[in-house]
């Protein structure tokens, strides 16, 4: 059965699709994603070099594509820590294909023209990539998943499909692309194999490796610029026009920040009563601007008063710019 994530009521059509598909025989499931005003979006509130708009397009397309395939309510959130000019990198996405992303860069740093992932964020070989699937109705004491592994990789969707292999033990492939007004994506994953059959697909073993190993000989002649070029649509008929395919009901990513004042207020009350007295001593005010969107806050004194003075203990919360690996 197909399911659909619908546009929530009064917002703006957008034109972002995610497309799932799945081969008739059960062997291979796979997504096209074109995100392109959701990015768009995410660069309106930023100012990033070319080369760091490429690796953040293509892990939004990325998180799209693997949040589409997880069967809980809550949040990927993708990480990349870097010991180069970038030093961070975050994408998150919900349950409801909404999307957010920041970059942190080294203020000393010039990043002029195309620059490798390597020599952006790991120069030393000391990058890290951290995916974390954090539940939105966690129960009592639980704690999210998080899975940290080496940044191991010439490109992001090398890094997302050796995280896979590893973490998950799920064969997965990805093209991804993106400038500065189209990021798109290709995801194709292997279905696991069980005593001869491919989740309940009459296929034997051999059977369904050559089905995958074809998907990807097909996936692999997409070239970066006709990703960036061509519709999803179009990109689907051009690879797969012989293959018999069942498609589902399109999804609808979408541009969405979670910042409140409220949540705001919680990471002032973490800081500590002496550090934001401190800034209060010397400013008048406490100023924070959320790194996804840019929506600024300002607290004066009464309103840091008011926070400290209440007895509702701070959630445990760290802002993802001070994530620790």
């Amino acid at each position: 059965m197909s399911t659909t994530i619908a546009a929530p009521l009064g917002a703006t059509p957008t034109p972002d699709t995610l497309q799932k598909f799945i081969f008739d025989n059960a062997a291979v499931r796979g997504e096209f994603v074109d995100i392109s005003a959701t990015w768009r979006e995410i660069l309106s509130r930023h100012d990033y070099p070319v080369a760091v708009k490429k690796v953040l397009g293509e892990m939004v397309a990325a998180a799209a594509l693997l949040s589409a395939n997880l069967k809980f309510n809550g949040s990927i959130i993708m990480q990349i820590h870097g010991d180069g000019p970038v030093r961070l990198l975050v994408v998150e996405c919900d349950a409801g294909l909404h999307l957010r992303a920041t970059a942190k860069l080294d203020p000393a740093a010039a990043i002029d023209g195309e620059v490798s992932l390597t020599a952006l964020l790991n120069q030393s070989g000391k990058g890290r990539f951290i995916i974390t699937l954090d539940p939105a109705d966690k129960m009592p004491g639980q704690q999210p998943y998080q899975g940290v592994v080496p940044l191991d990789g010439e490109d992001m969707a090398t890094v997302i499909e050796n995280y896979m292999l590893r973490s998950e033990q799920l064969d997965t492939k990805l093209w991804l692309a993106a400038d500065d007004e189209v990021a798109r994506g290709l995801l194709l994953q292997k279905l696991p194999y069980h005593g001869g059959k491919a989740d309940a697909a009459p296929l034997s073993e051999e059977e369904a490796l050559e089905t995958w190993n074809r998907a990807v000989i097909l996936g692999s002649t997409l070239k970066r610029q006709e990703i960036l070029d061509t519709g999803i649509d179009v990109l689907m008929q051009r690879l797969f026009w012989e293959e018999t395919i069942r498609v589902f009901d399109p999804l609808f990513p979408a541009f969405h920040c979670t910042c409140t004042r409220e949540k705001v207020g919680n990471m002032l009350k973490l800081l500590g009563r002496p550090e934001v007295d401190s800034v209060l001593e010397e400013l008048g005010q406490v100023g924070v601007n959320c790194d996804f969107c840019g929506q600024h806050y300002e607290y004066d004194k009464v309103d840091c008063a008011q926070l400290f003075a209440s007895d509702a203990p701070a959630e445990v919360l760290i802002p993802v710019s001070e994530v620790k690996h």
